[in-house]
Formats: structure tokens, C-alpha cells, sequence
């Protein structure tokens, strides 16, 4: 029978159309007029009885037309031939045998030949009756040169299939023995087994639906789709289902499960690999000499078969260069699919697509957890607080969810609340000892000691922030962390913040606690809040502690004796976060490298604080009145962060923080002045003062500063701009400053050639400048600007407006800026209006719809999307009979489309995904002599929600680059309600904007405000 109609599958599974398309399993080759007709219908019927889908001349091809017959042969995996001694004979055979012979050559037919009462010599040799027979068939249909070809492709069919390994009747005693051989041989060549799969499959059909679209999406030669995950994340059972639902299409398989545990077991060989795959799809054992000779028997065997290959648990590139390290070593229509949990093989064979598995949502969590433990859907009423409490431990990890719900299986409530809250502490043995297999697998002792550093100090904070932390400690944080995120032990969320699966936190906390269970002063991290009042009270931290992280509440009164920290000579990581410590700090580490400090109670840094290594210095809530009280030479501090310290009076002498790059203090309410020597910081990037209200100036040197990308004054309440100093700031990027003591917007800043995003609500006058000059200076360039851009501000005393013209020539060349507006309304009315004032048609024109034509522009992460589209909006366009256009719809999971009438183009970030980029697609009337890619091109993004409007600015219609994607993404979030407009110069009509949002599997969208 057909796989494809026995399946429940809802695809059409389009990518395996390409030839050959499998429709029969056997196709017998015979002719009838002799008693091997006997043996060929005994055979059939046992074929059948074996479920083996079988077409044979005599009873299934009756009416065909010859070419029917010959696809009937190229749609079958296996080709069994009865040669006979009146075989030569018949033409139809003959024809028959020759398209067998070219289908195993071009993709690998199986051919399974019977000698019955012929020697395969006199086919082969063709003398005697059996030569004659050839010629005398081949004169019934052809003559003159038709026949001479003829009788060289028959006579060379019958040569190569003679040669071929498979029964000769001679050497058995009877049909029924050679039926029973033939048809075991057939099984075991097609070797239809399900491979098993998990008892609960919840989630799973979604799933291996999305993914047999993405092997469509990527039907190319040879598809490879790689399926990355952590351990426990279901990828091996995802590649199980596709196979079962797939592999009859196939004339060949190999599924390799647990590839990681026999790689080590045969001694990290390549040859057993190559050999198993040799054997999964000839069925019969192959010795392989060498791994050389291994890749040539693969490239010459399979080069022509049309495969379904799996390689489970990959972790190691060694491992698939050696079976399918080359595309052409397969044949057409090959699929070959790769579970791991180290994404950088997959990059590293360049897979058509890369599949990353989700945590489970909180129903299906439940779902699968309810099966197991309660063999139902849903848990009991008196376990469904417990149930989901359980489930919210597991973090969606199907792993501990199966494992946890089975071990849990008619317990008492009482018995799984006990269980939780040991695991919480001590996790679950067979869980970590997956989970664990990642960490093992780490190339050396500098990543796993980045992964445990995360474990314990750093999930939630800043990529780079971490990074340069831990370059300090020596650990090559810029690659290990990369490493990391390739093996899927750690994410990197939101605003670039890293975040890792608790059951992995757990995991690499349990190993450092299994280190010294029962001397927590032993081990290299503490961050269990008892064990950390244990060691501190009772002074048993010992030199092998390098971090130490103590969060208490601000209302504990908790106090504890720097002498605790005698013995800590290694300690480089410190957090204490609301705790008081009384005695001499000389005793902490000359190894510090962070420190974090929250609530801090000390009216400054005592001066013996060791400090002269530290990168990071966080002292948000402090009582800081003075930072110290003379200047210290903090040679290699980046990060200084004392927001929300309510009595910091004034900064300190920055002359001996020559590395600082970040300098947060927000909401300082008594902070009267900034040090002077803040202008000696070459590399600052960041300065954050919103909300120090009594701030009332800033030193001029602040002006002076070469480096300074982002300066944040919001609420600083009694400071101006002025247009003089802001200027000198040339590489500033980040402007924010609403309400302050601004009187003016400060043209400098806003026609400035770096600038990105200015932020300067609370200003009167901006909502009826800013955006009218940008747009207009864009949309009408080569206006007088005198005649038609809005002044920014006015003199009132003198009622005097200010000359513009250099303002809007500068406008005219700025690439991309982001503005900040009051309401809705505001935005969409200032912008519909001055598109329609200056440049942009609403109405359609006249034009022959032999000039309807279109552009598309690429954001983010486009590329393989971009040629499907294009080729489809072609289509669309060229079947037009008139000027409407029909563009291509919803076509999830690869895009979301969304269609306007006109220029722009309405739409929703969408909830649950993460857009990884997006294809704007313009249709638009035009003259044979103008098109839209000579013409200078304006993209408006336009955020209702956050009241933001994004301009950028092409002199050609190109695809964006990485920075404009992040930049336009970063004020995009879940929700939004956003309007794109695009619009081009002379005068171009534009009939309708369709944007398709290519997603990925995440929703982090938000932009998080700078600390």
C-alpha cells in the first residue's frame, strides 16, 4: 500500500515529488507464456500476504500504454526480474528490462534477478536461441537504425542484469523455497518497521508537522536539517516520528541512535559508522579498510539512491564529515537529518535549516506530566496545585516531566510534596545524568568554569557585562560563552541578556555541591543562602572559594565579621546583597573582580576594601555619602553602578579610573556634582543620571568626551542643553532627556551623522518640528527649504525664526534616526499629512498594467526566503490579466504575511514568536523608463504603542543591514500595534505593501530601559 494515503499527516509532503516518487514497493518483470508464470504468481501472492505493495505485468498493467508501464517502473524500489528461456521473446520485456537497467543506474533501483532454468552465461553471452530470439524481437518493431540501437541497449540490459547476484532455480528444490528466500530478501531490503517512540506523544504531530515543512520549504538536491536542543528536549523522539512517517518513501534508511556513546565506544573510530550506514541501506555486512576508502564505497554506492539517513546525538563534526560530509555523495531527493546539542556542527556541514527545540508551554507541560503520573490528561483536583508546581520545576523539559511523573505515579500528595522539595535542593539522578552529558562534553576546564560561574552569579545579566567580568577572571568569556550557546547550555535572551534552563542552573550547582557535600567551605561557589551563613558565622570558607553570593531581604538586619573572609584568598566573584559586615575589609581577596553590594551601609568604601583588580563595581540602595574619600587608582574598572543611592552627594575623582565605560547613576536625588576629571575618560560609552534632580549642572569637560555613545538625563530637572557643548560630542548615538530644563531642541544633535535615537519629550515644541522637517527633507530633497520646514524652536522675545536651510541640507543626507512622539494620534496625523503634501500619490494612475512591477527589501534574516518570494509575487504578476494583484498569504511557520492597500502596511508583533527578520514587498506602477530601483527609497516604521517613529533612508531599494534589523527591532515588543510606509521618489504609484515576518521560536521582543 501507499504510504502517503495510509498516513494521518495533514502534508502534502511536496519536497519528495522530485524524481523518483516511490508508488509500488515491487515491480516483477516476466513473461508468461512458459511455467515460470507458475512460479511469479505464487510469488505475487506471497508478496501480498506480506503487505508489500507489488505490480506485476499480467494483472496490474492490463490497458496500460507503454509509457505507463515504463513510470510504473520508475515509481518502484524494487525491480524483480524472471528470466526464462523464452524470456528474449517478448519485446514488452525487453523494454521493460532496459528501463529497469537505466533506473538502476540513474537512482538506484534495487534488481533482484530469478534464472529460471536458464543459465545466466547464455544471458549474458546471448548465443544460440537466445541471441536469435533478441533479433527476432527486435525486428517486430524496429528496423534500419532503430534496430541496431535496440539490440545494443537489450543486449547490454541483459549482460549487466546477468550479472547481478540472485537466484538461479537450478540449485533449489522446489518454487516454494525460492518464494520464501525472495520474499524475506524483499522485507529485509524494504525493512518497514516503526522504529518505537514515547507512550504520551503530547505536542509531537505540531511538531513534526512544522518540520516536514521546513524539509519542503528546503527541498533542494540533498536536504539537511539539523535539530539542535539541549539533553531531555525531545529531539530524538521528534526524529523518530519523521521517520516513521516518511521512511517508506525512501529506497533507502539508516537511522543512527546514541552516534555520541558508540563514537567513544569504538574508540572514536569513523570506519564502524561507515560501515553501518553501508549496511542499513545494501542490507548485506561491508568491510571497510580504511576511512578513505570508506568515503569512496559511500560515494559510489549511494550516490545514486535516494535516502532517508538520521544521525542521533551528534556532538562531534569528526562524526559527519566521514558519512555525509559532501552532498554529492547522495543521490536525489536524499533527506538527512541531525539531532544535537552542539549547534556548531550543524553550521559547520551548512544545513539547509536549523531546527531549535522549545521548552514545552505550561498546558502541554502539564498535559505530559498528567499522563504519566496520573495516566490521564489532567491531574486530580487534590493534586492540581501540586501538579503545576511540579511542572513549573521542570521548566517544559519533557526529560523531567516523563521521569518525574512516572516516579511519582500513585504517591500520596503528602510523598510528592516531600519529593519537590528535595529535588530542589538535590535534583533527580536521572535527569542530571543527561543534563550532565553536555557539561562533560565541554573541551576544557576554562568553559565548564564559565558555566558554573553563570550557574551561580550571572543568569539575567548582560552578555557583555559578564563577558568582560570573566575576561578579567582569565576564562576567555568572548569564546566560551559562544561555545556555550552552542551547546545549548545557555541562551541569550531580551536585550541581550543570558538565561539558562533551571534544570541546567541545578545541574551545575549540583556538581559543585557534590564536590564537598558535607564541607560547604570546600567548594569553589556558594550561593545556597544557609550554607553561606553557615560558613560566614562559623569562619569555614577555605582558599578553594572563588565566589560567594549572599541575597538577603533589605529589611534583615543580618551581620556578619569580615574576618570570615580571612581564608577566601582565591575569591574573584562577590555578591552581598543587604548585608552588613563589621570588622577590617583589608581580609577580603586582592582577587576581587565584582563586586555587587547591594544596599551597601558604609558611608564610603573603606580605603583597605582591596579593589585594585576589579572590573565591576555594583552598589545600587546604598548609603554612600562619598564614594571614598580619596581618589583611588582602579586601573582596570569598566562598570560603576551606584543607582538609587539616596545620600551620594557628589562623584568621585575619575583620574584613576582610566577603563571606565559605564557610569550608572540613576536616581541619585542628592547627587549635586559630577568631578571634573570625568572628561579624562577616554573610553566611557555610557552615562546614566535620569532622575538626579539636584543636579543643576554638568563640567564642561563632560562635552569633551570622545567616546560617549550614550548619555541618559531624563528627570534631571534643573539641567540644559546647550547647543554649543552638546555638539562636541561627536560619537553619541543614545540621546535621552525628557523632562528636563531643555528650552530647545538641539539641531546639532539631531543632524548629526551618528546619531540613532533622541528621546527629548517634555519639550513643547517637538511634536510639530522634529518629524515634519525629517520627513519632508526626504520626501522633497531638492526644495527650497526655506518654503516648507518647520522651525524646531523659536525665539519668542524677538519672534524671530531661525535659518533652517543648513538643517534640512544635513536631513537630506542622514541614513536612519528614531523619535520619540506624544500620542497616536499625533504620530499617524503628522505623518499621513505630509506624505500626501510632499511626494507620496494616494490615488491609482492610468497606467498599462505591463508596468505594474515590484521591489522587495530584505531585514534581518531574509536570505532563504526572499527567492520563494520573489518567485511567487512574479507569478502573481505575470497571470495578471488587469492591475489587481493578488500576493502570496499566511504562510506559517515561515512567514506571516500581512497585505496593504497603497504605500504602507498595517500589523501586530506577534505574540509568540521571535521575528528574525522581515521582506517588504512594494507593488507599484511606473514609466518603461523609471523603476523603483533608481529612485531614493524612504521606510518609516511607525510604532502606535510606544509613540516611535523609525526613518530610514536608502538611495537604492536594498536589503538592510544587521545593524538597521536590530535597531528597528529593538523598539519593536510583543503587541505592538505598528504601520510601515514606503515610499520612493518621482512620483512612482504605489499599489499595494505586503510585509511577511519571518519568526523563529521565541518572544523577546522588548526593549529594556539602560540601569
Amino acid at each position: 500500500m501507499e504510504f502517503a494515503s495510509s498516513s494521518s499527516s495533514s502534508s502534502s509532503l511536496s519536497f519528495l515529488k522530485s524524481e523518483p516518487q516511490f508508488r509500488y514497493d515491487v515491480f516483477i518483470n516476466f513473461w508468461g507464456e512458459d511455467i515460470g508464470r507458475k512460479l511469479v504468481s505464487h510469488l505475487h501472492s506471497v508478496l501480498l500476504q506480506a503487505k508489500v505493495n507489488t505490480l506485476i505485468k499480467e494483472e496490474n498493467l492490463q490497458g496500460m500504454e507503454l509509457e505507463e508501464h515504463m513510470r510504473a517502473i520508475a515509481a518502484s524500489k524494487i525491480a524483480i526480474i524472471v528470466f526464462s528461456k523464452s524470456y528474449t521473446e517478448s519485446t514488452c520485456c525487453l523494454l521493460q528490462l532496459q528501463k529497469i537497467i537505466e533506473c538502476q543506474e540513474t537512482f538506484g533501483q534495487i534488481v533482484l534477478p530469478i534464472f529460471y532454468e536458464i543459465d545466466p552465461l547464455d544471458l549474458r553471452d546471448q548465443k544460440d536461441d537466445c541471441g536469435k530470439a533478441l533479433e527476432e524481437a527486435a525486428h517486430k518493431i524496429y528496423s534500419g537504425e532503430q534496430l541496431e540501437h535496440a539490440l545494443l541497449m537489450w543486449s547490454r540490459a541483459l549482460t549487466k542484469a546477468a550479472g547481478i547476484s540472485g537466484w538461479d532455480v537450478r540449485d533449489l528444490r522446489h518454487d516454494a523455497e525460492l518464494v520464501e528466500q525472495i520474499v524475506g530478501r524483499v522485507q529485509t531490503l524494504l525493512g518497514y518497521a516503526d522504529l518505537p517512540i514515547t507512550e504520551f506523544p503530547v505536542g509531537l504531530d505540531s511538531q513534526v508537522e512544522k518540520l516536514i515543512r521546513c524539509i519542503e520549504n528546503h527541498s533542494t538536491r540533498v536536504c539537511m536539517i539539523g535539530i539542535w536542543g539541549m539533553g531531555g528536549s525531545g529531539k530524538t523522539t521528534i526524529a523518530k516520528a519523521i521517520y516513521n512517517r516518511i521512511y517508506r518513501l525512501f529506497i533507502g534508511k539508516s537511522f543512527f541512535e546514541n552516534i555520541r556513546q558508540v563514537w567513544n565506544r569504538v574508540f572514536r573510530r569513523r570506519v564502524p559508522l561507515q560501515e553501518k550506514l553501508l549496511y542499513d541501506v545494501l542490507k548485506s555486512k561491508v568491510e571497510v579498510e580504511s576511512v578513505g576508502m570508506g568515503r569512496t564505497m559511500i560515494q559510489n554506492v549511494l550516490s545514486r539512491k535516494k535516502l532517508l539517513i538520521v544521525l542521533d546525538d551528534v556532538n562531534e563534526f569528526d562524526q559527519l564529515e566521514n558519512i555525509c560530509g559532501n552532498r554529492e555523495w547522495f543521490g536525489q531527493g536524499t533527506v538527512i537529518i541531525i539531532t544535537t546539542r552542539n549547534v556548531d556542527v550543524l553550521n559547520r556541514l551548512k544545513v539547509d535549516y536549523v531546527y531549535k527545540m522549545d521548552d514545552m508551554n505550561e498546558n502541554e507541560s502539564l498535559e505530559l506530566f498528567s499522563w504519566h503520573a496520573f495516566r490521564e490528561a489532567k491531574p486530580r483536583k487534590d493534586f492540581n496545585e501540586l501538579a503545576r508546581n511540579i511542572v513549573a520545576y521542570c521548566g517544559g523539559l519533557p526529560l523531567a516531566l516523563n521521569v518525574l511523573g512516572y516516579f511519582l505515579y500513585k504517591k500520596r500528595v503528602e510523598e510528592c510534596e516531600s519529593v519537590l522539595e528535595t529535588l530542589k535542593r538535590i535534583p533527580m539522578d536521572e535527569v542530571q545524568e543527561i543534563l550532565r552529558i553536555s557539561f562533560d562534553g565541554l573541551w576544557n576546564d576554562t568553559e565548564k568554569d564559565i558555566f558554573l560561574d553563570l550557574c551561580c552569579f550571572f543568569i539575567g545579566k548582560e552578555r557583555g557585562y559578564v563577558t568582560e567580568i570573566l575576561n578579567g577572571c582569565r576564562l576567555h568569556a568572548d569564546i566560551g560563552i559562544s561555545v556555550l550557546i552552542e551547546r545549548g547550555l545557555i541562551k541569550v535572551k531580551k536585550n541581550n541578556k543570558l538565561a539558562m534552563h533551571p534544570l541546567l542552573r541545578d545541574m551545575g550547582r549540583e556538581i559543585i555541591r557534590q564536590s564537598s557535600p558535607e564541607e560547604p567551605g570546600k567548594r569553589s561557589r556558594l550561593w545556597f543562602q544557609d550554607n553561606v551563613i553557615d560558613v560566614l558565622k562559623e569562619n569555614s570558607g577555605t582558599e578553594a572559594t572563588q565566589g560567594l553570593s549572599l541575597k538577603l531581604h533589605s529589611t534583615n538586619r543580618g551581620s556578619f565579621k569580615a574576618h570570615a573572609f580571612k581564608e577566601m584568598k582565591r575569591l574573584r566573584l562577590l555578591q552581598l546583597d543587604h548585608v552588613h559586615l563589621t570588622g577590617d575589609y583589608g581580609y577580603f581577596s586582592k582577587e576581587l573582580i565584582w563586586i555587587c553590594w547591594q544596599g551597601f551601609r558604609s558611608k564610603y568604601i573603606p580605603k583597605n576594601f582591596p579593589m585594585e583588580n576589579v572590573i565591576a563595581i555594583d552598589l545600587k540602595h546604598s548609603h554612600l555619602q562619598l564614594i571614598w574619600k580619596t581618589p583611588q587608582d582602579l586601573k582596570w574598572l569598566k562598570f560603576l553602578n551606584l543607582s538609587h543611592s539616596k545620600f551620594l552627594i557628589e562623584t568621585p575623582d575619575f583620574s584613576g579610573l582610566p577603563s571606565l565605560e559605564k557610569l550608572i547613576l540613576k536616581d541619585c536625588p542628592s547627587l549635586c556634582e559630577v568631578h571634573e576629571s570625568i572628561g579624562d575618560l577616554r573610553n566611557l560609552l555610557l552615562i546614566n543620571l535620569k532622575d538626579c534632580t539636584s543636579l543643576s549642572n554638568l563640567p564642561k569637560e563632560v562635552y569633551k568626551l570622545k567616546s560617549l555613545r550614550t548619555f541618559i538625563l531624563s528627570g534631571c530637572l534643573k539641567i540644559d542643553i546647550l547647543e554649543e557643548d552638546i555638539a562636541q560630542i561627536k560619537s553619541l548615538i543614545t540621546l535621552v532627556a525628557e523632562s528636563t530644563a531643555v528650552k530647545q531642541v538641539p539641531f546639532s544633535i539631531v543632524i548629526s551623522k551618528s546619531i540613532g535615537y533622541i528621546s527629548l519629550r517634555g519639550f513643547e515644541g517637538l511634536s510639530t518640528s522634529i518629524f515634519p522637517s525629517i520627513i519632508r527633507s526626504w520626501m522633497s530633497p531638492t526644495l527650497n527649504p526655506q518654503s516648507f520646514v518647520s522651525p524646531f524652536c523659536m525665539d519668542m522675545e524677538n519672534n524671530n525664526w531661525r535659518d533652517l536651510a543648513p538643517l534640512h541640507s544635513s536631513l537630506a543626507n542622514l541614513r536612519s534616526i528614531l523619535v520619540q512622539g506624544d500620542t497616536e494620534f499625533q504620530l499617524s496625523n503628522e505623518v499621513k499629512t505630509i506624505l500626501v503634501e510632499y511626494g507620496v500619490n494616494f490615488t491609482e494612475s492610468r497606467i498599462s498594467k505591463h508596468h505594474l512591477r515590484f521591489s522587495l527589501i530584505g531585514v534581518g534574516s531574509y536570505n532563504e526566503f526572499l527567492n520563494t518570494l520573489s518567485n511567487s509575487v512574479s507569478e502573481g504578476l505575470s497571470s495578471s490579466e488587469s492591475c489587481d494583484v493578488s500576493l502570496p498569504g499566511d504562510n506559517y511557520p515561515y512567514w506571516l504575511a500581512n497585505v496593504g492597500e497603497g504605500h504602507s502596511v498595517c500589523f501586530n508583533v506577534p505574540q509568540d514568536c521571535d521575528m528574525k527578520g522581515m521582506a517588504l514587498c512594494v507593488v507599484y506602477l511606473s514609466t518603461p523608463e523609471i523603476v523603483a530601483t533608481e529612485c531614493l527609497t524612504s521606510v518609516l516604521v511607525v510604532n502606535y504603542t510606544k509613540c516611535t517613529l523609525h526613518m530610514h533612508r536608502h538611495g537604492r531599494v536594498i536589503s538592510f543591514n544587521d545593524e538597521d534589523w536590530h535597531g528597528i527591532m529593538s523598539n519593536l515588543g510583543s503587541g505592538d500595534k505598528v504601520e510601515i510606509f514606503v515610499t520612493f521618489g518621482h512620483g512612482l504609484v504605489v499599489k499595494n505593501t505586503a510585509l511577511y515576518l519571518i519568526c523563529g521560536e521565541s518572544n523577546d521582543l522588548e526593549k529594556e530601559p539602560v540601569e
